[in-house]
């Protein structure tokens, strides 16, 4: 005898797959993928009514029950009933409700929800790839312009932790610029995979109706479609190539901010950030903590961990349609993209606003001897040493000044020539006022001159090239917009013609 919990049973859904499952994917689609949802609809109905598939007076009579849908009915204020599987069957059923199950049933004709799902998806994708990217070019901007203003200020650069050499902040934030244009090309790539149309490829193998693929691909704003219709529902390197370009630019974004935490510490104090962004302890009054950096760490660190989560769900997933890559593993890379766009806000923000301390950089360069490897270089050029016994003497002159706590520029010629002698045997040719021009922090920068180096000429050229790709990718964004406003344009307009007609 079937027992009333066995009964209950074979009802579906089963409730406590309607709360883990089914409630959840219902809220994920009615907030992220409705309007998208909505698009598609359109645009096929558009194709089956184009290509015969439909007569144009039924076709006609469903567009008119979609625009009252889309005006009548809010999809945030849904809840999830059960009567349905999701959200895609509730507007099938209240289409059907509308105009009938016969005729409500044919938008549906020669569509899977394979391939509307990834449609989708990819719909979402290149609306938050954009955010991300408009984003992505006014940080570039504000570190061009920043790099711009300050191409002549003195910075100490860092290797491995200690003073390496003089630099110009100009010249370091160019090696961040140069990162960031990368990565928003290689973003720019990932979006060139993320548009092309899976529509069509319903469920597997296209249709034996003969819907026009390109045509749908058009209306809803894609470059093309996506060539083969296994592919449209297996190969996810769609998602992997979205978030792994996402991954890296937020790691590569981390190391200048742990960077600008480290200058802006009590002992370096290099780089000054205002007030403005500065939290005050609340039991230490002298202190002045620059946690804007902390956030930006630890948010692009979130950001990584989150679009890495992403690749790791697709590892070792079959290669076919599966609900791996779907509703709500979508929605957990919007999350991603929704701290990536906190990051850049905040990093542009900081870029502008943060100031070089030239007085702290002055006596940084005094402390540390950081010009010293252009005295080795000089003693090549108009001594004729080799580097190495120039490099030799070089030394011996830093560790001489360090002991004294003394300045490079002021107190280390005597050094100098003692070390000088003793190594060659004779007197250097460079005296006292040459040398102190020589190991001077602005004569070290300005000699540098070679492609990419921190010297006028190279940094402004360098600068140049980069207002040029900033310019470059404003221009495309531009001709992607303006596509796919078009292509809104022409559906919204088919769709008007065909509510019409009913």
């Amino acid at each position: 005898m079937t027992t009333p919990q066995a009964r209950d049973r074979t009802k579906f859904p089963d409730p406590v797959y309607t709360s883990t499952v089914l409630k959840p994917l219902f809220d994920g689609a009615k907030q992220h993928h409705a309007r998208a949802l909505q698009k598609i609809d359109r645009a096929h109905l558009v194709m089956l009514v184009e290509t015969g598939i439909v007569p144009e007076e039924q076709g006609s009579r469903i567009a008119a029950a979609l625009e009252a849908i889309s005006r009548e009915i809010d999809p945030e204020a849904l809840s999830y009933t059960g009567e349905v599987e999701d959200f895609f069957f509730l507007m099938e059923k209240e289409l059907k409700t509308r105009v009938g199950p016969d005729l409500g049933g044919r938008l549906h004709t020669a569509r899977s929800r394979n391939d509307i799902d990834h449609t989708l998806f990819k719909l979402g994708l290149k609306e938050r790839i954009d955010a991300l990217l408009a984003k992505s070019r006014a940080l570039l901007t504000a570190l061009i312009e920043t790099a711009e203003r300050d191409k002549a200020t003195l910075i100490v650069a860092y290797t491995h932790g200690q003073p390496a050499q003089p630099s110009t902040y100009g010249h370091y934030l160019g090696a961040i610029i140069e990162v960031l244009v990368r990565d928003i090309e290689r973003m720019e790539a990932a979006r060139g995979i993320v548009d092309r149309s899976s529509m069509g490829a319903a469920a597997i193998t296209t249709s034996g109706f003969p819907i026009d693929r390109h045509r749908v691909a058009h209306l809803l704003g894609f470059a093309e479609p996506l060539q083969n219709s296994y592919s449209c529902i297996a190969a996810v390197d769609y998602v992997t190539s979205v978030y792994g370009a996402l991954e890296l630019m937020f790691l590569h974004l981390g190391r200048p901010i742990q960077d600008f935490q480290f200058w802006s510490s009590f002992e370096v104090a290099q780089l000054y950030l205002p007030n403005a962004f500065v939290q005050i302890s609340s039991i230490m009054p002298q202190k002045r903590n620059p946690v804007p950096f902390e956030h930006l760490r630890h948010l692009a660190s979130q950001t990584v961990g989150r679009a890495r989560a992403m690749l790791d769900v697709m590892h070792n997933t079959p290669f076919t349609d599966m609900n791996d890559s779907e509703g709500e593993t979508q929605d957990m890379g919007y999350q991603a993209f929704d701290v990536a766009e906190r990051v850049l806000d905040l990093l542009a923000a900081v870029v502008r606003a943060a100031e070089i301390d030239p007085r702290r950089v002055a006596v940084n360069l005094r402390r540390s001897c950081v010009t010293i490897t252009e005295l080795a270089d000089t003693l090549v050029r108009r001594e004729g040493l080799s580097f190495r016994q120039a490099h030799e003497i070089a030394a011996v002159v830093a560790r001489s000044v360090v002991a004294m706590n003394g300045d490079l520029s002021d107190d280390g010629y005597t050094p100098f020539v003692a070390a000088f002698t003793e190594a060659t045997g004779r007197a250097p040719e460079l005296d006292a006022e040459t040398f102190g021009h020589i190991v001077s922090a602005e004569n070290f920068v300005a000699v540098r001159e070679r492609f990419g180096g921190p010297g006028e000429k190279a940094l402004e050229s360098a600068i140049a090239g980069y207002r040029q790709d900033a310019a470059a990718f404003a221009a495309r964004a531009e001709d992607r917009a303006r596509l796919e406003a078009a292509a809104a344009e022409e559906l919204n307009r088919k769709i008007a013609e065909l509510a019409g007609g009913a």
